[in-house]
């Protein structure tokens, strides 16, 4: 059962990596404007945040089994709907209803996958989720950016659809037999969880904070590098290669030895490596125009993925309960749907150039990974005092 759950997070990063080379491209096609396409572009991860937090609260009440049900056959159908696109006001829409839909599935998945893992190796446990999510960041970008320089987005949109529908039906039958027992609390200490736990236990919060970064590169990246590497007179299909150079070294770090690390080493070390090593990235990216730097610079970010995705699961893992983890897990995927707006939008209002918007980014990961350092500093301090 747990292979089968791992498919579903597969397919479901498939689809939101798949739309990486081909949104913005898409969107432009339909005569947007520089701010409707970054729109488009964060309207998907938009309306996810509100899926995201509803299917945390639908899991705790009613399990995971029915909100993944529900969550495939809903993005099944959204999925269709691209081949109805006319124009940007349509592809607004339809975005909006595809990320809710698609919000429903993943913190089901991910409650579903952490409930059942050894604590003394979740870290590894986490790492072979952060597999499958590297593994759709190989396949789903190399793939829609080949297709499409040959067919087009809806069709990529179609066969994303269909898939949902097919894992729908499997899980069905594969995972109906999972049972889900209700923990009863009191009013009390669901109050006292609620307050302390999702906005003030230090771990869940930077754990809320690394995903948030986690997504706001990725949301610059869905945004401005299709269009700087069609600026550099190549195609879609260039595109795709390169974000899927990330994930081929996330997932030999995830897969190889080395992710007994995750293990071994404090979350928040690992953390601040993984997101001041995306900053650098970025931060390269700003300043080459070759396509083999280009590729050393994704390889970059794919290190600093491979170690923030595990990290702040782990945190997430280590500061919940079992009977409030699918909360926990949705407000978590609903920050990296906030991550994701946030940096294909402000980069598309601020209008910057495909220099300005890498380095701007890295700049503030590289912050943000001083700023992780040092509270590390200070808390370790405040332990040592007598």
């Amino acid at each position: 059962m747990r292979a089968f759950v791992y498919i579903i997070v597969f397919f479901s990063f498939f689809d939101l990596f798949s739309q990486l080379p081909i949104m913005s491209p898409f969107a432009l096609s339909l005569g947007a404007s520089s701010f409707m396409t970054g729109l488009a572009v964060g309207m998907y991860s938009f309306s996810n945040t509100i899926g995201n937090v509803i299917s945390g609260f639908m899991t705790d009440r009613r399990g995971p089994f029915v909100i993944l049900l529900i969550g495939l056959f809903a993005s099944g159908i959204s999925l269709l709907l691209y081949s109805f696109v006319i124009g940007p006001g349509s592809l607004l829409g339809i975005r909006f209803v595809h990320g809710f839909m698609e919000g429903l599935i993943v913190p089901a998945a991910f409650t579903f996958l952490a409930n059942r893992a050894e604590e003394s190796k979740r870290g590894r446990s986490v790492a072979i989720s952060g597999a499958f999510v590297g593994m759709a960041a190989i396949i789903g970008p190399a793939y829609s950016g080949i297709v499409a320089s040959k067919t087009g987005a809806p069709f990529i949109m179609t066969v994303n659809g269909v898939i949902m529908f097919i894992l729908a039906i499997a899980a069905f039958f594969v995972l109906r037999s999972v049972s889900f027992k209700k923990k009863q609390r009191t009013k009390e200490e669901a109050k006292h969880f609620r307050v302390r736990y999702l906005f003030k236990h230090p771990g869940m919060v930077r754990a809320f904070a690394g995903a948030f970064f986690l997504m706001f590169s990725q949301g610059v990246l869905a945004l401005v590098l299709p269009l700087k590497v069609e600026a550099l007179g190549f195609d879609t299909k260039a595109t795709g290669m390169l974000l899927s150079t990330f994930g081929v070294v996330a997932i030999l770090i995830f897969l190889l030895p080395i992710n007994r690390i995750f293990d071994k080493v404090r979350p928040m070390l690992t953390l601040a490596f993984g997101i001041s090593m995306m900053g650098v990235s970025m931060i390269f990216l700003s300043q080459v125009s070759e396509l083999q730097l280009l590729y050393l610079a994704m390889a970059l970010y794919g290190i600093g993925f491979a170690f923030l995705f595990p990290s702040i699961n782990s945190l997430l893992i280590d500061s919940s309960s079992p009977e409030f983890r699918g909360k926990a897990y949705g407000y978590f995927y609903a920050f990296f749907s906030i991550g994701v707006v946030a940096g294909s939008s402000l980069i598309g209002y601020l209008d910057l150039t495909f220099k300005g918007g890498f380095m701007l980014t890295g700049i503030i990961l590289v912050c943000v990974a001083v700023y992780t350092i040092l509270g590390m500093k200070k808390s370790l301090l405040l332990t040592e005092e007598p």
